[in-house]
């Protein structure tokens, strides 16, 4: 069965390149991206776990752990990465999980046997520190996955789950937030003393309430 938002994510055992993990124990109190690739020493995922480990800072300061999945056993991983280092120029800082039986990408539906009965689809998952599936997003395997819109969706996830507001379309951190309609107007004034604007009943903009 496919894994739904608000689902608590599967929790395993798995190795990895930097030795074996408990996936819960191992995200903690962070949050955490995984994220699925369909075998090592593919031309794009190569240059997926390359962009990710130079923006690893980013995840670090949003308290996010990062981790990949691919179904090839750990030595497999540990030469992918000597080329991912390589070819990319910089220096992959965090776990890819090994999976040669299959156990995780079945526990995550990350097999769509319409796109391949043996190779798992680039998906991410974004989980938060109640071990909650957060968002869920599915690549082919031609799409190099976006993960300037990955830190996007945190920034939006970590503000949203802190405050009365989400996010407009295309909204990028430090811009204006829809005040939840579930506010009452009587108590918008005190909950955003940055000032709001209202442009419909249902349609009220405040600045971003979590920062100065």
């Amino acid at each position: 069965m496919a894994l739904r938002l608000g689902d608590i994510a599967p929790d395993f055992t798995a190795d990895t390149s930097q030795g074996p993990i408990s996936f819960h124990e191992w995200i903690g109190d962070s949050w955490a991206v995984l994220f699925s690739h369909p075998r090592d020493y593919t031309p794009v995922c190569t240059t997926e776990l390359g962009a990710v480990a130079r923006i690893k800072d980013q995840f670090d300061q949003r308290n996010v752990k990062v981790a990949a999945i691919s179904v090839d056993p750990v030595d497999s991983h540990q030469g992918w990465i000597k080329d991912i280092n390589e070819t990319q120029h910089t220096n992959v800082n965090f776990p890819i999980i090994a999976d040669p039986e299959k156990k995780v990408a079945n526990l995550y539906d990350m097999i769509h046997p319409n796109a391949s009965d043996t190779a798992t689809v680039r998906s991410v998952f974004v989980i938060g520190p109640d071990k909650k599936i957060k968002l869920t997003l599915t690549y082919p395997a031609s799409t190099g996955r976006n993960f300037a819109e990955i830190i996007r969706v945190i920034d939006s996830l970590q503000l949203t789950a802190n405050h009365s507001v989400a996010t407009p379309a295309n909204w990028e951190n430090g811009q204006d937030c829809v005040i939840l309609p579930s506010v009452p107007q009587e108590e918008v004034e005190a909950k955003f003393p940055k000032g709001h604007t209202v442009l419909k009943p249902y349609l009220r903009m405040t600045p971003q309430p979590n920062i100065d």
